[in-house]
């Protein structure tokens, strides 16, 4: 066993020596003893860590024991300090502790059995705190460096600590927090009801998936996991850990878009596919019947059957340019120009709904890489459906072009219109659906094509008689590219 290096801290050696063979007596431990007899000196020796255990005198000239003590603690220091005087004191006794003496012992009181003891439990101490200090620092750096929002919260999920990713993902400054209960981001009230009955008869709430709404009124989709638990004075609190998945679940709502486009896609070449032969020996039969016929009464059935079967045709044209990749010529152009055009095309219908139109272009100039024309018909998509949403003379039209990151720009585009049902918008972009008693549902069906072939992200928002917000991500053109 390794010896166990003590250093004794008395201006007078007499006292030095009587105590060191007080230890050197000790049978179960072998030690190392050392003296100092200076203040500074002792001092020095801290920054070392040379030694697993200190004896202070209390009075060591113009300093006391209670000075080395509270500078031992301010250098860090983690090994037991023991003070010594020679008269028993109770204000001294009960400031050593204080000051974070592990013991105190009165000289003219020394023995042997009552220096092992001490010297065992202040060991003892020392190892029980350094092993608990370790313990807490590994939890405390997980608590502060995990990316989720690790919290402890008391009644009613009022945060007591919470540690630096909550900033991030609730959008407030963590002192701000700290007074704040997680309820009141929870915009669904079933979602708060349930959590606290859950709370109030299991004690825990395991792997919820909640919304929460943030500081700048961004609504994010979280995961939570809540337990009861009891301090050491049997008084109850909360924690728990929050893990947002907005972004997964965004990832997944394109997924399973892009698989039902791609399978409508299928569907609809198959279709077109069987449609369209037929119909085009009924078209070529039918120009020989026209040219063969001689009875002027059947002309007009026959020129009936050509119309439909050629609008019939020109239909199947459209339901596969709807679904097949566009081909596009990509250059460096200005979302801010291609926006504002879009805008022009649409400037009609804004002025005969009178809808006020706000515009936001923070980011300057904003170039991508795109093809001119098919972008400025997704932009005019778009606009047209959210004017054609809104209520005549109280619609609101709010455009804005940001610099999402270094490497991209954000485009939203918002109504005040009739919103989309849920159920609605999960087919939104299906060829052929609409909610429009004249329309054709390949508006915005093609209009996801265009972007989809421009690598933009597409993410829609809508509450029912709210209204409706489009954000497109673009990336930014190279450097070179752009003008």
């Amino acid at each position: 066993m390794k010896n166990t290096k003590i250093l004794i801290i008395d201006d007078d050696e007499d006292d030095f020596f009587i105590l060191r063979n007080y230890i050197k007596t000790i049978k179960e431990q072998e030690f190392e003893i050392h003296w100092c007899s200076s203040f500074k000196e002792a001092v020095s020796t801290i920054c070392a860590g040379e030694y697993q255990l200190y004896f202070v005198d209390y009075l060591l000239g113009a300093h006391t024991g209670l000075d080395f003590i509270k500078e031992a603690i301010r250098q860090g220091c983690e090994e037991p300090v023991i003070l010594l005087t020679g008269n028993g004191n109770r204000g001294i006794d009960v400031q050593a502790m204080q000051h974070g003496a592990v013991d105190y012992l009165i000289k003219a009181e020394l023995n042997l059995e009552k220096i092992e003891r001490c010297i065992r439990y202040s060991l003892d101490r020392a190892a029980s705190l350094k092993a608990l200090k370790s313990n807490e620092r590994k939890f405390r750096n997980i608590f502060e460096r995990s990316r989720d929002t690790v919290f402890i919260a008391g009644d009613n999920l009022v945060f007591t600590e919470i540690n630096e990713a909550a900033a991030a993902l609730f959008e407030y400054k963590v002192s701000e927090l700290k007074s704040k209960s997680l309820y009141g981001f929870l915009p669904i009230k079933s979602d708060v009801e349930d959590i606290k009955l859950q709370l109030s008869e299991h004690g825990i709430v395991a792997d919820k998936e909640i919304d929460i709404v943030t500081k700048n009124g961004e609504t994010k989709n979280c995961i939570i996991t809540i337990s009861q638990e009891l301090d050491t004075a049997g008084n109850a609190y909360f924690q728990g850990i929050i893990h947002e998945i907005t972004a997964l679940k965004k990832a997944e709502k394109a997924n399973l878009t892009l698989g039902k486009l791609e399978m409508a896609g299928r569907l609809v070449r198959t279709v077109a596919h069987e449609v369209r032969n037929p119909l085009s020996n009924i078209l070529i039969s039918l120009e020989e019947l026209k040219l063969s016929t001689t009875n002027e009464a059947d002309k007009p059935f026959l020129d009936m059957i050509e119309r439909n079967g050629k609008r019939i045709n020109k239909l199947i044209g459209e339901l596969l340019n709807s679904a097949r990749p566009m081909e596009i010529s990509l250059g460096s152009v200005s979302l801010q120009r291609i926006i504002e055009d879009s805008i022009e095309a649409a400037h009609d219908r804004i002025s005969l709904q009178n809808i006020q139109l706000f515009r936001d272009f923070e980011a300057s100039g904003a170039w991508v890489m795109a093809d001119y024309e098919s972008l400025k018909i997704a932009f005019i998509n778009i606009i047209i459906n959210a004017v054609e949403a809104m209520q005549k003379n109280s619609g609101e039209l709010h455009i804005s072009v940001k610099e999402k990151d270094a490497d991209g720009y954000t485009v939203v585009i918002r109504d005040n219109g009739f919103g989309i049902s849920k159920e609605n918008l999960n087919r939104l972009f299906e060829p052929y659906f609409t909610t429009k008693q004249n329309g054709m549902g390949l508006g915005l069906a093609s209009t996801l094509n265009i972007l989809q072939s421009h690598n933009a992200k597409v993410e829609v928002e809508s509450v029912q008689d709210q209204g409706t917000v489009f954000i497109l991500h673009f990336d930014k053109a190279p450097e070179s590219a752009a003008i």
